[in-house]
């Protein structure tokens, strides 16, 4: 069921509370006690996997919403790679462990591997993220719902959506973001249930952080400026299927697939360039070393030096905005004002 955002609003009268007084709007303790509300009892809470500075300390802020390890490398993670190299604070929120992911690499499917999946995949998701450059790596703490979804008890898409919005609210009032990245209201080519859920949850949870009367016991109400849905173009792909052609080799992509369905292309905002970023993310592909076959045509087939020319972008669709946005777009922080953060102390 999807919900409206004033319904969301209705669902979050019930008092909730803070077992300890809230962060500052520039600090993170590590003493800090849950955030709990009666509403949400079996909200799980969320952690910090890996980081690397502090993102507060930046006057401009990406947050990324994703579904699963890998998804924050094949989706955007040559945008992360460039902001974080313009001094951007990054921050990843990874909703799931993947737990309930096939081994796609032959070499790694093994029983030891296969038994203890979810700590390898939070291995390779540390080691991906590092690569590309994220400052900071929470983890939701949601389980994989698996496809078709499992419908178990933990798994994101079998939690309310009001919890779910709830614990993506609770993050973005943390960090602070100004531009968040999101999955598209369209997934035909592929609806995992907790990509369904990550664009269900995350669009209403964007406008709720700016809402003072939603939940205040998550912190001080916070408005990002805009919000992306991060895709896969149809340009990419057919530039990536031509460049096998062009070289005589035989082509991955499943062409007549795609044109069973139309292009969605017409609805792209904003071409970012990724260029000056490929050798990172070929490193952070590798580093998902469970998900990412190193002999898969797919990711690896065409020659360094084809592959880092033959399309240079990540692809979006700017959903919502709350400054002047001119469209087409070359940046995501087109028409964003950043914060004058001098002045404010080192934690």
């Amino acid at each position: 069921m999807r919900y409206t955002y004033p319904e969301i609003v209705a669902h979050s009268k019930a008092m909730c509370h803070l077992r300890k007084a809230r962060l500052s709007s520039f600090e993170l303790e590590e003493d800090q006690a849950p955030v709990t509300c009666p509403l949400f009892p079996n909200a799980p809470e969320p952690q910090v996997l890996r980081a690397d500075g502090d993102p507060h300390r930046r006057a401009r802020r990406l947050l990324t919403i994703h579904a699963h390890p890998d998804d924050e490398t094949t989706k955007g993670g040559g945008s992360v790679t460039r902001y974080a190299a313009a001094g951007v604070g990054t921050v990843l929120v990874c909703c799931t462990g993947g737990e309930a992911g096939s081994i796609l690499n032959p070499a790694l499917n093994r029983l030891e591997v296969q038994e203890h999946l979810a700590e390898v995949r939070r291995q390779e998701l540390a080691a991906a993220t590092a690569h590309l450059g994220y400052q900071r790596v929470w983890m939701l703490g949601y389980q994989d719902s698996n496809m078709p979804a499992s419908g178990a008890p933990g798994t994101f898409a079998a939690a309310p959506i009001e919890e779910t919005i709830w614990a993506l609210v609770r993050l973005i009032r943390q960090e602070r973001p100004h531009v968040v990245v999101t999955y598209s209201d369209n997934q035909r080519g592929y609806p995992h249930p907790d990509h369904l859920r990550v664009h269900e949850a995350s669009v209403p949870a964007y406008k709720a952080a700016g809402d003072p009367a939603f939940h205040p016991e998550l912190g001080v109400a916070w408005t990002p400026q805009k919000l992306y849905y991060v895709v896969w173009s149809r340009a990419s792909l057919m530039a990536q299927h031509e460049a096998f052609l062009q070289l005589g080799l035989p082509s991955p992509y499943k062409v007549e697939r795609w044109q069973r369905r139309p292009s969605m292309d017409y609805r792209l905002t904003t071409k970012i360039f990724i260029g000056d970023y490929w050798e990172q993310v070929q490193a952070a592909l590798r580093a998902h070393a469970t998900q990412i076959n190193p002999d898969s045509k797919h990711w690896f087939g065409l020659p360094p030096d084809i592959a880092r020319t033959t399309y240079p972008y990540d692809d979006y669709i700017l959903a919502q905005s709350t400054v002047p946005s001119t469209l087409p777009e070359d940046d995501l922080f087109a028409g964003v004002s950043g914060d004058d953060i001098r002045g404010i102390p080192s934690v």
